[in-house]
């Protein structure tokens, strides 16, 4: 198994004396696990990870309006999720004694090479006979370990998957500077879903995974990969953190998603995969409410901004 890389967590870098970015979820308190798509006591990663950082009072980033315009800003974002099976990604969670199986991946060298526990039970992105990303998440609420795997498929000579990450979600740990995971950015796909019970009770506490459909070769701590086709800065790059304008306003839209619109203007968006425009993802669940994924749809994408996260990423995150 080749060793993950430990990098510095959002609170050591560089918050002392700036409370306009505290990464601690409201009162210091843990995010509760059910919020959480329910993974036992194991928490989506620390308090001071990344994914947890409030941006709403870091500046506007110099190369925002050259980014936004190279991301349809004439669209409305488009929720990824919805009240059937047939959209927004599934979380399986097991026990530490499920059977663990090796994978054989298509991106092997940057892979983790454990066993991962995959079955019968696992639930796969768009369903077993699915086209398109097929991610595989999945939680051992024992070890509070994460298992992630994209293009996932179930062959007669075993599991195969594009490629495979696995995460301590006690730990901010990231994996290798150059290395993929379940997405384009390198990053874990688990908390930056939004999830029902989180925004029913009125407790996202982080960033918001979504696609573009172009990119830049380049990306932005903590993503550790890229795969775009642009070479120009000008495109959005894996890593960069986007929030909705804090006088966005959302006074006619439901209960539920003025919570979400709260999110995006306190914790924003990270550009985590190439996909369709403006595209954000959720777990999967029956119970998502219509009226509120119809709210979603009317957010404009023009309202949102690119952020200068240089307070919160080490020295030499920026590419450009």
């Amino acid at each position: 198994m080749r060793r993950r890389t430990a990098v510095l967590t959002v609170a050591a870098v560089a918050l002392v004396g700036c409370a306009c970015a505290s990464a601690s979820s409201p009162g210091g308190a843990a995010p509760a696990p059910a919020a959480r798509g329910d993974v036992g006591s194991c928490p989506t990663f620390p308090d001071d990870n990344w994914w947890h950082a409030d941006v709403s009072g870091l500046p506007v980033h110099a190369r925002s309006d050259a980014w936004i315009g190279h991301m349809s800003p004439g669209v409305d974002l488009h929720p990824d999720f919805g009240p059937t099976r047939k959209y927004g990604i599934p979380v399986t969670v097991v026990d530490g004694d499920h059977r663990k199986v090796k994978v054989r991946f298509q991106y092997s060298d940057e892979s983790d090479h454990v066993r991962y526990p995959l079955g019968s039970d696992t639930r796969i992105e768009g369903g077993a006979k699915a086209s398109g990303d097929r991610h595989a998440i999945v939680v051992d609420k024992d070890s509070c370990t994460l298992y992630e795997t994209w293009h996932t498929k179930k062959l007669d000579d075993g599991w195969h998957a594009g490629s495979g990450a696995v995460w301590d979600l006690r730990s901010n740990d990231l994996r290798p500077e150059g290395w993929t995971s379940a997405d384009a950015a390198g990053l874990p796909i688990l908390p930056g879903l939004l999830t029902w019970p989180e925004v029913r009770d009125d407790h996202i506490d982080h960033a918001i995974r979504f696609t573009v459909d172009v990119s830049s070769k380049h990306h932005i701590w903590p993503a550790r990969h890229d795969a775009g086709s642009k070479s120009s800065c000008s495109y959005p790059p894996m890593g960069a953190r986007f929030r909705l304008k804090a006088d966005y306003d959302a006074s006619d839209l439901g209960d539920d998603a003025q919570r979400v619109v709260a999110a995006m203007k306190k914790y924003g968006m990270v550009l985590a995969d190439n996909g369709s425009d403006w595209f954000f993802q959720g777990a999967m669940s029956t119970a998502w409410p219509d009226d509120l994924i119809s709210d979603l749809k009317t957010i404009p994408a023009n309202e949102f901004e690119a952020v200068d996260t240089a307070g919160i990423i080490p020295a030499d995150g920026d590419p450009c």
